[in-house]
C-alpha cells in the first residue's frame, strides 16, 4: 500500500467506516453476500427492461467518458456497478455518486485513514467478512461488491434512513456534509427518461435478472 501511495496513484479525502462488533449471524450473512461470484451477463425476458438497461448504459457511459476515456474499461465498470447496486437493492445513481465523492473514480485511491479503492472500503472488512486479503479491494469487482453490501448493511441498520446510512459509511453519522455531497453527486447520475425510472426494491431481490 505504501508503494501505491509513493507512485501517486491517488488519495481520497473522505472518512471511513468504523469497525464495529458484529453478531455471528450478521457477520455470516455479510460474508455470504460478498462471496466471490462474478457478475453474470444480464439477460432480460422483458424487452422493455433491456431497453431501459441499454439506455442507462449509453447515457452513463457518455457522462463518464472524460473520467475514464477507455470505452472497454468504462463499460466494464458501469456493468458491474449496475449489477452490484441492483443486487444490493441500491440505485445505481447512488453508487455512482458515492464513488464520485469517495474516490473520483480512481480504483487505486487511498484515503488518509486507509480506506481503499473506488468505494473507499476500510480493510478491516476483509477480516470481518472476507478472506483477509486487503489488497483485493483494489480490484474493481471486489471493491464494488464490498461497498454495496456494506452500504446496504448500514441502510438496514438505520431502518432505511439514507442520511444516517451514508453518515455511517463515511464515519460521520449525524453530520450532513457527506450525505449532502453524495446525494448531490447522485443526482448528476440519474437517467431521466419515461422508460428509465429507478424504482428498485427496498431490499435485495432474490433474482435481479
Amino acid at each position: 500500500m505504501l508503494l501505491l501511495a509513493q507512485l501517486g496513484l491517488g488519495t481520497a479525502w473522505a472518512g471511513a467506516q468504523r469497525e464495529e462488533a458484529l453478531s455471528d449471524a450478521v457477520r455470516l450473512a455479510l460474508a455470504a453476500q460478498i462471496s466471490d461470484d462474478a457478475p453474470p451477463v444480464p439477460h432480460f425476458q422483458d424487452p422493455r427492461k433491456l431497453v431501459r438497461y441499454l439506455l442507462w448504459l449509453a447515457t452513463e457511459s457518455s457522462r463518464l467518458r472524460k473520467r475514464i476515456p477507455d470505452r472497454q474499461a468504462r463499460q466494464a465498470l458501469l456493468r458491474t456497478i449496475w449489477y452490484e447496486a441492483t443486487r444490493a437493492g441500491l440505485q445505481p445513481s447512488l453508487v455512482l455518486g458515492l464513488i464520485q465523492v469517495e474516490s473520483g473514480f480512481n480504483k487505486y485511491a487511498i484515503s488518509p485513514v486507509g480506506a481503499l479503492g473506488l468505494m473507499q472500503v476500510m480493510p478491516f472488512w476483509t477480516r470481518q467478512i472476507g478472506n483477509g486479503d486487503r489488497m483485493a479491494l483494489f480490484r474493481m469487482r471486489v471493491n464494488l461488491r464490498y461497498g454495496c453490501v456494506i452500504l446496504r448493511h448500514y441502510l438496514d441498520e438505520e431502518h432505511g434512513s439514507l442520511f444516517y446510512a451514508l453518515g455511517r459509511y463515511n464515519g460521520s453519522r449525524g453530520r450532513s456534509a457527506y450525505p449532502d455531497a453524495v446525494l448531490a453527486a447522485s443526482r448528476q447520475w440519474q437517467v431521466r427518461a419515461p422508460l428509465l425510472a429507478e424504482t428498485l426494491p427496498a431490499h435485495p431481490p432474490d433474482a435481479a435478472h
